[in-house]
């Protein structure tokens, strides 16, 4: 490379790069808690902008500076947990957060680089080239949720959680597809703007139905009647243990007692929702604490708990993040163990190289557990266990093999304080009810429990650092979605529409410009 074409590339980056960073700082304004929807084409609008016109290695640059304001901001409430054991762990707190940013700015730097090449590559232009650039957003999306362990956090499409009808989509597309059309309607104004004569109206009539669409779908979505509930009156406990005694020797007892005391608060109720290792040690080899929860079991009622779970494997135990269902003769029913696990929470990945200790206390590193399953409880409709981040991941949630009734999310997010991470958690429970048309019950340790509809709808929460029960009826589920039958199989049909729907456009403007050229020149 020359030197004259290093310094424009320098230029390039230095001159627009803070733009890009900020863009991406001001989308994550448009996700839960805030969910300020302007900002939604004002942030990726202005990345389009950015990389439009740009060498695909200075698009890259943007789309990574992007990402990095992007996940900086919005991932922050990760250093959160490196308080919780200040002394060990406090000084990674910044470096931690900034690696995984980075890391993860990766990805929209993978989507620009596309874009700028598909697009030099194929002289797009017009409106397909913003149908282009959502298209390579959403594939690095989906990227994201699969590379390695997967991490599809503060996916686009969560832009639109807090609105009833805007999320509706969800249940024919899925996050990574309604993430499609989020982006695509963001960055049709900023081509507008660029458009002239016929092409910018026709651009504008393009988001109209883009937008229009999502309404109207997902308005005559949640219009309809929705099933009677299911009459199992549940009651999730809330017991608001912060994380830094949870772990601490002898707890255990006292832990215990806080539950049990909750949930004998009002009227009896079929079944008790505990959290995410709710119990912190091993209550299936505690008798006398199998005995206390069997006296408050009596009269039919279960309980689903967290707890860990440890089986023999020659001379070293495997450790399990599981739920546990059980009734009054204190017996496991059923059980489920966690099988997408928290890299550095639950386990060390590559362990053997890398010489450092997992954040959480306590046992080993935990092992996954063998997949989704549909849990048999008796007394209770089928249900999927969901355990903490388990619920981020879109597709990935329920055995298609037998379909659940409910989903049971049981998570302890005491290690985010009041941060905006367990709104963004929130967030993700209720796309998954409407993708899979399936109500979530949530039991969170310190926050935010909470009973949401199979439209994605917050019907009862307890809020954070609350101590104390919800009780509600189970609500009932929705006829499988078709996102819940044919999973991400549904993206590539939409791709394809929607590209044939641009491109006519594009054409279309293409001859009426012509036309009123021509009729210009004879003018003359």
């Amino acid at each position: 490379m020359r030197v004259g074409s290093k310094h424009i590339i320098r230029h390039a980056v230095l001159s627009h790069g803070v733009g890009a960073f900020m863009a991406g700082a001001a989308a994550v304004l448009t996700l839960p808690p805030f969910s300020i929807l302007a900002l939604v084409p004002a942030a990726y609008g202005a990345l389009f902008l950015l990389v439009r016109d740009r060498i695909p290695l200075v698009a890259g640059a943007m789309g990574w500076l992007f990402g990095l304001g992007y996940f900086g901001f919005g991932l922050s409430w990760i250093a959160e947990s490196f308080q919780i054991e200040a002394e060990r762990f406090g000084a990674l707190a910044i470096p931690a957060v900034a690696g995984l940013s980075a890391l993860l700015a990766l990805f929209p730097a993978l989507a620009m680089t596309l874009f700028v090449l598909l697009r030099r590559r194929r002289l797009v232009g017009g409106v397909v080239a913003a149908f282009l650039f959502a298209a390579c957003w959403a594939g690095a999306e989906w990227l994201r949720g699969h590379v390695l362990t997967g991490f599809p956090w503060n996916l686009a499409a969560y832009a639109l959680a807090d609105f009833d009808a805007l999320r509706q989509p969800a249940a024919w597309l899925g996050s990574y597809g309604l993430s499609f059309l989020v982006i695509l309607a963001s960055v049709l104004p900023a081509h507008a703007i660029l458009a002239r004569g016929a092409s910018r109206w026709l651009t504008l009539l393009f988001f109209a139905l883009v937008v229009g669409g999502l309404w109207v779908s997902g308005q005559a979505r949640i219009s309809r009647p929705m099933p009677e509930s299911t009459g199992i009156s549940l009651r999730i406990v809330q017991g608001n243990v912060p994380q830094r005694t949870k772990w601490a020797p002898g707890s255990a007892p006292a832990t215990l007692s806080r539950y049990l005391r909750l949930s004998a608060q009002g009227e009896p109720v079929d079944a008790l929702l505990w959290p995410e290792t709710a119990y912190p040690g091993f209550l299936d080899e505690n008798e006398d604490a199998k005995r206390r929860i069997a006296k408050a079991l009596r009269g039919g009622r279960v309980l689903l708990t967290g707890a860990p779970d440890r089986t023999a494997r020659g001379a070293e135990p495997r450790y399990f993040n599981t739920i546990q269902a059980y009734d009054g003769s204190g017996t496991i029913l059923t059980g489920y163990a966690k099988h997408h696990l928290v890299p550095f929470g639950e386990y060390v990945p590559f362990g053997d190289w890398l010489p450092m200790d997992r954040l959480t206390e306590g046992l080993g590193d935990f092992a996954p557990g063998p997949g989704t399953q549909t849990l048999a409880v008796p007394g209770l409709p089928l249900l999927a266990a969901a355990i903490c981040y388990e619920i981020i991941f879109p597709g990935h949630v329920v055995d298609d093999a037998i379909r659940p009734d409910w989903i049971f999310n049981a998570t302890n997010d005491a290690w985010f304080g009041t941060s905006i991470g367990p709104e963004q958690h929130l967030a993700s429970a209720r796309m998954r009810a409407v993708e899979e048309g399936l109500p979530v019950i949530r039991a969170a340790n310190t926050g935010i429990s909470a009973v949401i509809d199979a439209n994605g709808t917050v019907i009862r929460a307890l809020g954070l650092e609350k101590t104390g029960i919800i009780d509600a009826s189970l609500p009932a589920a929705l006829p499988a979605t078709l996102y819940a039958r044919a999973g991400d199989w549904v993206l590539p049909p939409l791709g394809i529409a929607v590209w044939l729907l641009a491109l006519g456009l594009d054409r279309s403007a293409s001859r009426r410009n012509g036309f009123h050229r021509l009729i210009s020149r004879r003018s003359e």
